[in-house]
C-alpha cells in the first residue's frame, strides 16, 4: 500500500521477513565472531557501529553494505569472501550450507555443537537418540550427513 506521496507504509515494510541470504550472511558473521571469541559490542567499535547494529547484521535484519562488510571482515580476520562464501551458487551444497546457517541461528546451537565436539562417538550416539526421542523426530526428517555420527 502507498500514501499519497508514493511512498510505502512503514507496516508494510516493518512486518516483511529477512531475505534468506541477508540472514546466511549475518549466520557466517555471527559464527565467525563467536569462534574468534570476540563479542558484539567489541565487533561493533572496530566497525563504529551500535552493538545493536551488529545484532540486526546476525539476524539478517538489516542488509550489510559492501563496505561495512569489509570493516567487518577486517575486524574478524577474514576475507569477504571466507564469510561470503556459502552464498557462491545455487547448487544443492550452498543450500545445504545456507539452511545449515540458518539452523545455527538458533539459541544455543554453537553452544550445543561445541559441547558435542568434546564428546566421545558412544556419547554422541546416545545424546542423538535421546534428542531425536525428545522431539519425536525419526532420522526420516534428518538429513543423510546427520545420521552418521562419530
Amino acid at each position: 500500500m502507498q500514501n499519497f506521496a508514493g511512498e510505502k507504509e512503514l507496516t508494510e515494510l516493518s512486518t516483511k521477513a529477512p531475505d534468506p541470504m541477508d540472514v546466511a550472511l549475518g549466520a557466517a558473521v555471527r559464527i565467525r565472531r563467536r569462534t574468534l571469541g570476540i563479542s558484539q559490542e567489541a565487533l561493533a567499535e572496530q566497525c563504529g557501529v551500535s552493538f545493536q547494529q551488529i545484532q540486526k547484521y546476525e539476524n539478517g535484519a538489516n542488509r550489510i553494505s559492501f563496505s561495512r562488510l569489509v570493516q567487518i571482515a577486517r575486524a574478524l580476520q577474514c576475507r569477504v569472501v571466507d564469510l561470503m562464501d556459502v552464498l557462491d551458487g545455487p547448487d544443492r551444497e550452498a543450500t545445504g550450507d545456507l539452511d545449515l546457517l540458518t539452523r545455527m541461528r538458533t539459541p544455543g546451537a554453537l553452544e550445543l555443537l561445541a559441547a558435542y565436539e568434546q564428546m566421545g562417538p558412544e556419547a554422541r550416539t546416545s545424546l542423538v537418540g535421546l534428542l531425536r526421542a525428545v522431539t519425536s523426530q525419526g532420522a526420516d526428517s534428518l538429513p543423510a550427513k546427520s545420521r552418521q555420527i562419530a
